[in-house]
């Protein structure tokens, strides 16, 4: 059984749709997009986590639905009322032409050797779940326990601040460094166009360095996963709004059970 803190729980379809169609900042999504207009996918799972799906799209519970012909965020809006997704991603790829990618038939791992690739996002993913709790153990044994996706406060204050002095380190070496709350865990993500077009070999190096100190899950930042929860989407699981975290030092007091920046509407109405 799933065990959050506070008042965090799954989001019922209802909760999804009013979300989507109410308080998804379409114009945050915009801005967040920027010059990446073109050059980015979406993508969506219904369900996996938490078997809530709509009754229309049930047969795809567990599939990943690809979004790769917008032309705006009030497309992926739209795409997101249609089918309720549990999790929204954006794609860490960027392509040249995301028409090729359709008749490509989406190989990940052709993806690096294809002319119409032209890098990847460097991304660190710190969840809760990967850290040694005194009270849950290791997650050997939460996995063993069918707790893989729970966490605790103790869990989560050391991955706030693993995710804090990660990106203070990743500072030496890149200026464009960002912090996002993925509604468990933290992204730290870097958009310098060195990252981007750092190979493959290189990134696996940095992800067994950096796995020694953080709780990181590895094989995000070597490139084996390509997709990271969207800024401004909804957490389903967990009923949390992702989003970037603009002030480090006021992130370090950052607590999710009672942040209104990352509470949705319908948790707020509920318990007024």
């Amino acid at each position: 059984m799933l065990k959050f803190p506070g008042n965090m729980r799954p989001s019922t379809i209802d909760e999804r749709e009013k979300f989507y169609r109410s308080e998804f900042d379409v114009a945050g999504l915009k801005k967040w997009i920027g010059q990446r207009q073109g050059s980015l996918k979406f993508a969506m799972i219904l369900g996996r986590h938490t078997g809530i799906v709509s009754a229309y799209h049930k047969n795809d519970k567990d599939n990943v639905i690809l979004i790769d012909d917008w032309k705006s965020g009030g497309d992926i809006r739209e795409y997101a009322l249609e089918y309720l997704p549990e999790s929204l991603y954006y794609d860490r790829n960027r392509y040249h032409d995301l028409s090729a990618c359709s008749k490509c038939g989406d190989y990940p791992e052709s993806c690096p050797k294809c002319h119409k690739f032209s890098g990847q996002q460097l991304a660190f993913d710190l969840d809760p779940e990967n850290v040694d709790c005194p009270y849950h153990g290791h997650i050997g044994k939460k996995m063993q326990l069918g707790r893989g996706l729970s966490f605790c406060m103790y869990e989560f204050r050391v991955v706030r601040r693993k995710a804090f002095e990660l990106a203070e380190e990743l500072k030496g070496t890149y200026e464009d460094v960002g912090v996002v709350y993925s509604g468990r865990g933290f992204h730290v993500v870097v958009n310098d166009e060195k990252a981007y077009t750092m190979p493959r070999k290189e990134r696996k190096a940095l992800a067994r360095r950096t796995e020694r100190n953080y709780p990181i899950d590895e094989w995000v930042t070597a490139g084996d996963s390509r997709l990271m929860r969207l800024p401004l989407s909804l957490n389903a699981l967990v009923s949390r709004k992702c989003m970037i975290m603009k002030e480090l030092r006021e992130f370090l007091k950052f607590d999710p059970r009672v942040s209104n920046i990352v509470i949705p509407a319908f948790l707020k109405s509920a318990r007024s």
